[in-house]
């Protein structure tokens, strides 16, 4: 067969998984995530050793430090991946729950109920914890799912996806609820991304070339998700010391992640006090800042050009700037952002209300770092991914955002 063939016989498989799951009772897809992290742990040094030949095979091939760190796994990751799994167990099942609904005029009863996707194809990079990661989400809101990881983690997703199986079939569920896309080349990710009637959504997660690149060629509807070109703008009115630890906190964290700030924006009155503090203290946190004229007043400290105010970073580098009013800093924003995650600090109420009005962004902080941006750190228990599109979910996704609806209709013998 050709790999386009293979594709969609993995997506018909998942078709008739789908249908099994979406009947399956909260109790069993709960036994299942249970028996799936209870097969990660047992399978913990098997995993490793996987995960050990991608990692060398990066190494070899001069992978940066930063997607080698989120591509290696340990013990403690793995048992973080099946805590993971037991505590999306743990929230409430979403399939079945009334949106609304009530009585009509003429007594017919309406319900609009939370169902499955059905089939949800995953197109991600590097991190293999996505793979139990999206497993487990897709399983308790009752969908089947396809995962397509990058070539670097080949090795590594194919022992978890190979534990998963085992686990959901031990606990009486259709092991092809989980399933690996066939292929190391585009070719299979093309085929994914053309499997229209086969496939319901795809969810990429990655970089910025890999969401455009599935957005812009994909036939299956795409939820388009995560590139963090985050901004922090220190306000007029702001609490310096407050804000001193928001920008080292939203730079510095975790860098490799799409709500780590990657941009910061200081109002002119609070330059003069505060430029010399901030800029001290990231470079004592070891990250390259790449200012304006200002800021690149200060040693060490790179000259910023268009392209640095339009990066994602995913490393210790930020781009800085000093503009001259609340107006200046909210053209900026609407500029440069990628609609992430932007934050403000200020006292100023007036000031706050104004950027949570006019900053278009998934997520609009005040007073807080832009690392809260996430779903365990908003209570929703997990998340598949943080949308940056505004059609259906917005911002991190979880159980609920992992479900469509449909209306059901009852009534007693109404005609029209």
């Amino acid at each position: 067969m050709s790999i386009t063939e293979d594709v969609i016989d993995v997506a018909r498989r998942a078709r008739v998984a789908a249908r099994d799951l979406a009947l399956a009772t909260r109790a069993t897809k709960d036994a299942a995530l249970h028996a799936m992290a209870d097969g990660l742990l047992a399978g913990a040094a098997e995993v490793v050793a996987a995960n050990d030949e991608d990692v060398r095979r990066a190494e070899d091939g001069g992978t940066p430090a930063n997607i080698i760190d989120r591509l290696r796994l340990t013990p403690d990751r793995i048992a973080a991946m099946a805590q993971g799994l037991r505590d999306v167990a743990g929230l409430p099942d979403p399939v079945g729950e009334v949106v609304r609904g009530g009585v009509l005029a003429n007594g017919l009863e309406l319900r609009q109920v939370r169902v499955p996707f059905g089939v949800v194809g995953m197109i991600y990079e590097a991190r293999p914890n996505v793979t139990a990661d999206a497993a487990g989400i897709c399983l308790k809101s009752g969908n089947a799912v396809l995962l397509r990881g990058s070539s670097s983690a080949r090795t590594s997703n194919a022992a978890i996806v190979d534990l998963l199986r085992g686990a959901v079939q031990d606990a009486g569920l259709p092991a092809d609820v989980v399933q690996l896309v066939p292929g190391d080349t585009h070719e299979s990710v093309k085929a994914l991304m053309r499997a229209r009637g086969h496939v319901d959504v795809l969810i990429p997660r990655g970089g910025a070339g890999l969401i455009r690149s599935v957005v812009e060629e994909s036939t299956v509807p795409v939820i388009e998700t995560g590139v963090g070109n985050c901004h922090v703008y220190v306000d007029a009115g702001a609490d310096l010391d407050k804000a001193l630890a928001i920008v080292l906190n939203a730079k510095t964290h975790r860098t490799s992640v799409c709500n780590a700030a990657e941009s910061l924006l200081l109002h002119a009155a609070i330059a003069e006090t505060f430029l010399p503090r901030v800029v001290t203290a990231l470079q004592e946190a070891q990250v390259t800042v790449h200012g304006d004229d200002a800021f690149a007043a200060y040693d060490g400290v790179v000259a910023a050009t268009d392209e640095d105010w339009a990066t994602e970073y995913l490393s210790l580098d930020i781009a800085a700037r000093v503009v001259p009013d609340l107006d200046a800093a909210l053209d900026h924003i609407r500029r440069w952002s990628s609609q992430h995650s932007d934050a403000i600090v200020t006292e100023d109420q007036g000031a706050a209300r104004r950027f949570v009005a006019e900053v278009d962004s998934a997520a609009v902080l005040v007073n807080a770092s832009t690392r809260f941006t996430d779903g365990g750190e908003f209570g929703f228990g997990a998340e598949i991914g943080i949308s940056t599109q505004k059609l259906h979910a917005r911002g991190p996704m979880g159980l609920p955002e992992m479900t469509s609806t449909k209306y059901v209709v009852v009534g007693d013998g109404h005609v029209r």
